[in-house]
């Protein structure tokens, strides 16, 4: 494999670099999942990484918290958390990740975030 080793202002320059927001908001489950399909490395298998819809609201459950407590302990909005339990919306990065900590060791990261 060759190494290129570019400046943003020569990619830029060459047209590349730029986000077609337009495809990327058209883009289907189903055509992710085609194209994790074609090239198994570029993702794990979906179905089994934990929903993390399902996780938030069955750590808050199995804590006996209310969608408040959990929010106030996450240190996020309420709102955020609703989304999150409905589907709306999607944790990314740290906040996915906290979530799957707190689906471990719920005791334990509440310990740590109560500081």
């Amino acid at each position: 494999m060759t190494v290129v080793s570019k400046t943003l202002m020569q990619i830029r320059r060459e047209g590349g670099g730029a986000v077609d927001r337009k495809r990327l908001a058209a883009t289907t489950d189903a055509d992710i999942e085609r194209q994790i399909a074609e090239n198994a490395d570029t993702a794990p298998d979906l179905a089994t990484l934990p929903s993390v819809r399902v996780m938030a609201k069955s750590v808050r459950l199995r804590l006996g918290l209310t969608q408040e407590q959990m929010a106030k302990s996450l240190r996020i909005s309420v709102a955020t958390l609703r989304n999150w339990e409905q589907g709306r919306t999607r944790p990314e990065g740290p906040a996915e990740a906290l979530l799957i900590a707190l689906d471990s060791d719920p005791k334990a990261v509440l310990r740590a975030l109560a500081g």
